[in-house]
């Protein structure tokens, strides 16, 4: 039998009980001393999911050879549903890829939800805070725009948690602060390809004067509701989302597509979720590789590299 003494033990009690980590090295040194593993979170990368904290493939200027006479309309692209959704645990947690990598892996489809108190505009995904604002976010399309003129930017905002109906004046006030009105597609019009170059695309989720496109006025297909992970409640909602990608392609040109294969609830958690919808994608998208056609926006939890880049490969 081995027996450990340790002399003078309160400093290091102390030191291992003041904090959260603390806590948690405390249950892995006592774990080892009983013989027993503490499960740890394995990021997993493959070419249709990836909770990594980056991307395997980066495409930042996939639009650069896309015609400037083409309608945005027609343009296949992938977005993330709750872009901005890295926090809270996996409940909350819809991503893993920083907003600045994702542009970078190709994403052009954001889905940014805002918390509104006292004009400010924080960003959450239901009650999980994600460390950041909506300023935050109006720098990081900057920058890329800056960097990458070829590409544009859509961006679904709509108010989370907050029932203020009121964030116009804010948003505004944001844009004043950290953007520029020029950056902004300030139409409701669909514009093409070469007048999209630059432009942060709002999709305007929220009352007041236009800022931009009206995110109603796309089809949308977004059945997020997914009661469990048993295989009728997973194929209910794969069926959605390949039922709504089949109309896409052969729909109206004029009128923007978006199907969001994402969904959640307490017994199906996004990431859970993703790992089984994700590869679906991956083989129904992989069975048209080679041919040109629109899928419209493709919206997606923890999405692979190489599926993002299977999404832009339909756009040659």
């Amino acid at each position: 039998m081995i027996i450990f003494i340790v002399k003078d033990q309160w400093p290091l009690k102390r030191l291992i009980m003041e904090s959260t980590r603390g806590r948690i090295l405390q249950l892995m040194v006592m774990g080892v001393l009983l013989g027993m593993t503490v499960p740890v979170h394995r990021a997993i990368q493959t070419p249709d999911y990836d909770d990594t904290a980056t991307p395997e493939i980066l495409n930042p200027s996939w639009m650069a050879t896309i015609p400037d006479v083409y309608s945005l309309s027609d343009v296949t692209m992938p977005g993330t549903h709750n872009t901005m959704a890295l926090y809270g645990g996996t409940l909350a947690e819809c991503n893993s890829w920083s907003l600045a990598l994702q542009l970078r892996a190709g994403i052009r489809f954001l889905d940014i939800r805002v918390r509104h108190v006292n004009g400010n505009l924080t960003i959450h995904h239901g009650i999980s805070y994600q460390y950041a604002d909506f300023g935050d976010v109006l720098m990081d399309v900057v920058d890329f725009l800056m960097e990458y003129p070829s590409e544009t930017v859509l961006m679904r905002l709509k108010e989370e948690l907050s029932e203020t109906q009121n964030i116009y004046d804010s948003v505004v006030r944001y844009i004043n602060e950290h953007a520029h009105w020029d950056l902004l597609w300030n139409s409701r019009e669909m514009p093409t390809m070469g007048e999209a170059r630059g432009k942060l695309i709002i999709l305007q989720d929220f009352t007041g004067p236009d800022l931009g496109m009206k995110y109603n006025s796309l089809d949308i297909a977004d059945d997020w509701k997914v009661a469990s992970l048993q295989p009728e409640d997973v194929e209910k909602k794969w069926t959605s989302v390949s039922t709504h990608l089949e109309a896409a392609a052969v729909g109206n040109k004029n009128q923007m597509f978006l199907t969001f294969s994402s969904g959640a609830s307490i017994l199906a958690h996004p990431n859970a979720l993703a790992q089984l919808i994700n590869p679906r994608l991956y083989e129904y998208l992989t069975g048209y590789v080679g041919q040109t056609k629109r899928f419209g926006i493709v919206t997606m939890d923890f999405p692979g590299a190489k599926l993002v880049q299977t999404i832009i490969g339909f756009n040659y």
